[in-house]
């Protein structure tokens, strides 16, 4: 059962919350809005608000869901934060192996982190592994992706903060493309999204376009419902098996 509006999953799994900012992609982060709202409710996962906590208790919570899910991992965090202990990702890597009825989406904007953990260790089969790259300055990110064995690599183009130009995709399965949110949102350009669009189609990947988020197709800005997530008047949200 779906239990997240984040189009591409069903559902999520924190058992890391709080995160640090290391690229322009971060300014208006979301989980970190989110954070300090639960910890103004009182939520007692959030109650050091956004700085980054790993949750023991909460790494159990895949063997309690018997229906197959996609589930994104560390939606409220990065899995390859530097302050997190290889141990702790090793523990969250062993739930993964020992629920294969599940499939597993793992997102990082710290892909050399990433890489060097794997150097050693192997990705779970069940476990798609994807990086961020919403600037050009970040595609230096699916190098190291590309060079980690997987069942599945993607990219998240979200926020898309500029052209991101010609992109290498060899080895990567999926791409998903989307807006920025919120009040403080940047602008995300029409041009841009169809670009990587017709890349993602001309070398063989799946596309997934998220929403327009704050600003539409047209350069306007209005709430992010009336954007909608329609291109030329139809959806594009291709999955990658």
């Amino acid at each position: 059962m779906k239990t997240t509006k984040i189009e591409w999953t069903d559902k999520t799994w924190n058992p890391i919350t709080g995160c640090s900012k290391v690229s322009s992609g971060c300014l208006n982060c979301y989980a970190e809005v989110m954070s300090k709202r639960l910890t103004a409710m009182g939520v007692e996962k959030y109650r050091n608000g956004f700085k980054l906590t790993l949750h023991d208790s909460c790494l159990n919570e895949p063997f309690g869901w018997k229906k197959p899910a996609t589930i994104f991992v560390c939606s409220m965090s990065d899995l390859f934060h530097e302050d997190v202990p290889y141990k702790f990702i090793d523990n969250i890597v062993d739930v993964i192996e020992s629920t294969p009825h599940h499939r597993y989406q793992i997102l990082t904007k710290r892909a050399e982190n990433m890489f060097k953990y794997f150097q050693t260790r192997k990705v779970p089969k069940n476990a798609w592994i994807g990086v961020t790259v919403d600037v050009q300055s970040s595609k230096s990110r699916i190098d190291f992706l590309r060079k980690i064995p997987a069942t599945i690599h993607f990219l998240s183009c979200e926020p898309l903060l500029e052209d991101l130009g010609i992109l290498d995709l060899e080895n990567i399965d999926w791409v998903i493309v989307g807006g920025e949110s919120g009040m403080r949102a940047r602008l995300m350009k029409e041009k841009w999204v169809l670009s990587i669009k017709e890349q993602v189609e001309e070398q063989g990947s799946s596309f997934f376009f998220k929403q327009w988020g704050t600003w539409g197709s047209d350069g306007i800005k209005r709430n992010k419902k009336a954007n909608g997530k329609l291109i030329n008047g139809k959806i594009h949200q291709e999955m990658p098996i």
